[in-house]
Parts: structure tokens; sequence; C-alpha cells
């Protein structure tokens, strides 16, 4: 399992804390504390991830393609 940093948002909304990733639309969640909330969204990003790689993978499924990791540096 590989490390990535990206940037959590939390905002108060009434009695519950929202949460999302800047970099990773859809990885969002909510908690009633915002301790509560960080836990969820560290839930929410892997399912995020692990949803949006096997989408990519039914898409290209019988043909042929390369796949590779890359690391990009962003300012």
């Amino acid at each position: 399992m590989s490390s990535n940093k990206y940037t959590a948002v939390f905002q108060q909304d009434g009695e519950w804390w929202v949460g999302w990733i800047e970099e990773l639309p859809g990885a969002n969640t909510q908690g009633k504390t915002i301790e509560e909330a960080r836990e969820n969204l560290i839930e929410a990003v892997q399912m995020t991830i692990a949803a949006n790689r096997e989408i990519s993978r039914r898409s290209v499924r019988g043909r042929k393609v390369v796949t590779e990791e890359m690391v990009v540096a962003v300012p």
C-alpha cells in the first residue's frame, strides 16, 4: 500500500463537521466531531480510490494497455 498527501478541508455545519479532499472529487464525509470526520475521511479516500481503480480496470478490460506508477510534484 502506498501513501499520498492530500488537502483535507473541514467545515462545521451546525452540530456536524463536514470534510472533503480538494484533490479528489467524491471523497467527502461528515462526523459529530472533527476527529470523527477525519477518521471517516480517511476511509472515504480509500474507498474512492479503490472504486476509481475498479472503474478504470473495467473500462480497459480486454484491451492492450500499459499501467505504471507516476510521481508528480505539485507546487
